[in-house]
Parts: structure tokens; C-alpha cells; sequence
């Protein structure tokens, strides 16, 4: 069995228990989690460590947390109030877990269904939003990770454009793959609004609402919208249902570009936002 499932944020005993609520084997299943693997939860060292033993089990995107994560580990960004980070940043063994960490995918197509973290801006294809996430994948195990990880922060260029090249480029695929929810009709980002999907600012609607995006009709799953909540479309899965909120971590079993089942279990987390 496939089974996508939403941001975790370092919650591992709500993973326990979703496991055992799909009574999940590694020899048997699939799963996809959609980033935001770490941070606001109590345990992402565990949680960490549970992914990481799942090994070919388990496919695990790259969220804004996760990436955070990383420049927090570099030297490049400061800890924030509410990071839960500490427990990784001081185990004994951080660098293979940042080393595994930096291996993971941006997005990726299995089953049918692109999966990203956030979104895809509307001028990107199925093809292109692969490319685009190798080339930030190739980045992030190059010795390279350290200088961009400098420069990563910053909302522009909110517009993508096919001749952006070097950090601008980078930083644009980068914020649109682990941070879009809301673009207007140009594609151009808004990446300050974070309320749901009624709430976009004028002028703007959420990512999947424009109508001639080049991936309309290609499904797609993501995660990142904990206000946004679950969404299930024929075409489209929001994943975040607030796990780290107190809400609940969701999965979905899916099968060549369907969506059969959605599976959850509450979190006993209740993070306030900060």
C-alpha cells in the first residue's frame, strides 16, 4: 500500500500511532511524507531517527522547517522561540542526520501524484517542477550548502522567470516548492499571508486556484497549510491537518492518481503558534 502523509513537525508519538493504525510494513508499504519532517513538536530527534530507519520504506520531502533546520546547523540562521531543534543540533550523532537530512528530495512523482511540500507556481509544468527540485537537490549535498544557506531568506523575486539565474533563481524555487500559498494571477508569490485559503490578499487566491496552471489536471499533494486544513479534490490533496497544533496527523492511500482513503489520528501536541 501507498500512503502520503502530512507535516509531522517532530511529533513521533502521533507517527507511532498512525503506523499502527495502517498496521505499516516496511516490507509491504510505501510512505511519502510531505516535509516538514522537524520543529515545534517535543521529540524530532525520534522522529528523525523513526524515518530514518524506515530506509527505502519511507520517501521524505524537505519542508521550510527542515531546511531551517539546516541553515540553523550552519551557522547561517538563529534559533527561533519556539524551534524544538536542540535535541538534534546536540546529538552525538547530528552530522549523519543532517548528512541523511540533506539527501532527501524537494518533490517528487510516485503513484500518480506530484508531491511538493507547498505548492507550484502556475508557469511550471509536471517536468520542470522536477527539474527545478533536482537542481536545488543537487545543491544541498554539494559543499556549496553553506553560502546559499547565507542567503536562502527573502521573499524575492516573488516572480519566477525562466532566465533567473544563480541565489535569485535558487531562492525563488526554493520559497515556491516549501513556502507558496497565495499568487495572483501572473504567478507572482505572496509569501507573508499565512490565514486559509479565504483570506488571500487582493488581488491573489491560493496556488492551485489559477485556472490555466500548467499542472491542472496533474495531481498533486502537499502539505505546509496548516490553516488551510484538509482539502480532498480528484486532483489535489492538502495534507497539513495541524498535527503540532493539536489537531491531527493525516494519511492518505493513494494508487495511480487516486485517492482511496484518508486515515488520521489525533495529536496530543498542542503547540501555541509562535
Amino acid at each position: 500500500m501507498n500512503y502520503l502523509i502530512g507535516d509531522l513537525q517532530g511529533c513521533c508519538d502521533a507517527l507511532e500511532r498512525l503506523l499502527h493504525k495502517i498496521d505499516f510494513s516496511p516490507s509491504r508499504d510505501q510512505l511519502y511524507f510531505l516535509g516538514d519532517l522537524v520543529n515545534r513538536g517535543p521529540t524530532s530527534l525520534p522522529t528523525l531517527r523513526r524515518l530514518i530507519a524506515m530506509e527505502g520504506a519511507a520517501t521524505c520531502l524537505l519542508g521550510n522547517h527542515d531546511l531551517h533546520l539546516l541553515a540553523v546547523a550552519q551557522g547561517a540562521k538563529k534559533t527561533h522561540r519556539s524551534d524544538t531543534l536542540g535535541d538534534i543540533l546536540e546529538a552525538p550523532d547530528r552530522e549523519a542526520l543532517l548528512h541523511w537530512l540533506r539527501h532527501q528530495r524537494m518533490a517528487c512523482y510516485e503513484q500518480g501524484w506530484l508531491m511538493v511540500h507547498a505548492g507550484v507556481l502556475p508557469q511550471w509544468s509536471l517536468e520542470k517542477t522536477l527539474a527545478l527540485a533536482g537542481e536545488v537537490e543537487a545543491l544541498l549535498r554539494s559543499p556549496d550548502l553553506g553560502d546559499f544557506l547565507q542567503q536562502m531568506y527573502g521573499n524575492e523575486p516573488a516572480l519566477w522567470l525562466d532566465d533567473l539565474r544563480g541565489l535569485p533563481r535558487l531562492r525563488c524555487i526554493v520559497n515556491a516548492l516549501t513556502r507558496l500559498r497565495f499568487v495572483d494571477a501572473s504567478g507572482q508569490m505572496d509569501l507573508k499571508t499565512k490565514d486559509g485559503a479565504d483570506s488571500a490578499p487582493p488581488g491573489h487566491m491560493p496556488w492551485f486556484e489559477v485556472a490555466d496552471r500548467q499542472t491542472a489536471g496533474t495531481p498533486i499533494a502537499f502539505g505546509h497549510w496548516s490553516t488551510l486544513g484538509l482539502l480532498q479534490r480528484p486532483d489535489l490533496l492538502a495534507l497539513d491537518t495541524g498535527c503540532v497544533w493539536g489537531g491531527r496527523l493525516s494519511a492518505a492511500r493513494v494508487e495511480n492518481g487516486r485517492s482511496l482513503e484518508l486515515i488520521s489520528v489525533k495529536c496530543e501536541q498542542a503547540q501555541k503558534p509562535g
